[in-house]
């Protein structure tokens, strides 16, 4: 069947009509008829949203998240594809599990599930993972990370990007050194992790394996990507980075933008993430690096957990938060309200530039007719009330629980198939776990 988008404002421009015919856009224009319509008039149209950095926790922790339930939420948060990080248990080290991951995002069907493949055998950062076995699989992945853990041997990393050039490959690291944030490390550092005796993060911790990191991308030629930028220091490492034409690329996750860590004063562990929240002065500089370019992307950095593991005193719960459904409100909230991005500059950074980086053909394109149909209606004028109860993931911890949104995802089109419509999912019966 065909599907007219009718009065949609493409990146927030001027209202037309999108015919999707299969599963590819086949004509834009006015007038245009289809067998199913829908009222777009007043709304926003985007390409599907892309997003680089998510946990599905499945193989191993499925009483947290599901490829089924996380690609619910993403669905549900405007995403058409999504990257899989690879701490899972087994971790996604040999092209098996990638493949695994793969191939049940697939029958899922609600988002493109691409997985990310480890750098390191077991995360462990002794050893390369199967590099070239992952990229050659039939997932052909293209993103590789030890996120949760940083690459920090500098011999390692420089092999992991000499391996991933010839695959046009990224590396994406999670710069967090531990000699000066270890594993106890939960609060940034400064005088209100003091007063509230909890272990420091210093900013310096990610500066420095930035600024370590980018060197080796200069030197390898080989592309870099920063996962989940926190510092104002980190942001001007990055900035210096591109100045000299090292290919490094950046993200910020929607906390990261919107929260600082004065949230901590509670010792409420809903707040606990990695890196941690930062100062008042360090999200101002995120917001104005992600305005001008320097940081590329919004990542969610979705990280699901189940209640016996975030009910404990602070420093013993476990770190990070949910984000899929949350993230495009409270980019709306940081970035268009405040005038720092428009539409167009949403498109870019949740989707043009991450489907970019990730080497993902058929999203992040235009909006034009023979452009795959890979679509996200937004509602600008919405508000709503985030309720963990109500939410498509597994898991509760979300940090805006009873916090009101701006921007509403109305309807999500994958391969030209309606997933979500009236903000609901629009195929709930194929997404059992």
């Amino acid at each position: 069947m065909s599907l007219v988008i009718k009065g949609a404002a493409p990146l927030g421009g001027d209202a037309v009509d999108v015919l999707v015919e299969g599963a590819a856009i086949s004509e834009v224009g006015r007038g245009l008829s289809g067998d199913r319509v829908i009222d777009a008039g007043g709304l926003v149209l985007l390409p599907g949203l892309v997003d680089l950095h998510a946990h599905l926790r499945e193989p191993g922790r499925e009483d947290t998240e599901t490829i089924a339930s996380g690609s619910a939420a993403a669905a549900l948060g405007g995403y058409t594809a999504i990257h899989a990080m690879a701490n899972t248990d087994p971790v996604a080290d040999t092209a098996e599990i990638v493949e695994q991951v793969w191939r049940r995002g697939r029958e899922v069907g609600l988002v493109d599930v691409r997985p990310v493949g480890a750098v390191s055998k077991g995360l462990a950062g002794e050893t390369l993972a199967e590099i070239g076995n992952m990229a050659r699989s039939v997932a052909a992945v293209r993103v590789f990370s030890d996120d949760g853990r940083c690459v920090h041997d500098s011999r390692l990393m420089r092999r992991a990007l000499e391996y991933v050039k010839p695959f046009g490959a990224v590396v994406a690291q999670h710069a967090q050194d531990p000699r000066l944030a270890d594993g106890a490390a939960c609060a940034h550092e400064g005088p209100l992790s003091g007063r509230l005796g909890l272990p420091g993060w210093p900013a310096v911790a990610e500066e420095s394996i930035i600024a370590r990191v980018v060197m080796l991308a200069q030197h390898t030629g080989s592309r870099l990507h920063v996962c989940h930028v926190s510092t104002a220091g980190s942001v001007e490492v990055i900035r210096w980075a591109k100045q000299r034409g090292i290919a490094v690329t950046a993200e910020v996750t929607p906390h990261h933008l919107l929260l600082t860590c004065d949230l901590l004063e509670g010792y409420d562990p809903v707040y606990k993430v990695n890196p941690p929240l930062r100062a008042e002065e360090d999200v101002q500089a995120l917001r104005a690096g992600l305005a001008d370019g320097t940081i590329d992307a919004v990542a969610t950095d979705h990280a699901p957990h189940a209640e016996h593991d975030k009910d404990h005193a602070f420093g013993e719960a476990a770190f990070g938060m949910l984000g899929l459904e949350t993230a495009l409100g409270v980019v709306a909230l940081t970035m268009v309200a405040t005038g720092g991005l428009d539409w167009a500059g949403v498109a870019d950074r949740m989707s043009v530039r991450p489907a970019a980086i990730g080497r993902l053909g058929g999203h992040g394109g235009e909006i034009a007719a023979g452009a795959p149909a890979n679509l996200t209606l937004v509602d600008p004028a919405a508000s709503w009330t985030v309720d963990p109860e109500a939410l498509a993931s597994r898991s509760r911890n979300t940090p805006f629980a009873g916090r009101t949104l701006p921007a509403r995802v109305v309807a999500t089109v994958l391969n030209g198939r309606l997933t979500v419509e009236s903000s609901a999912l629009a195929i709930e019966e194929r997404v059992g776990a």
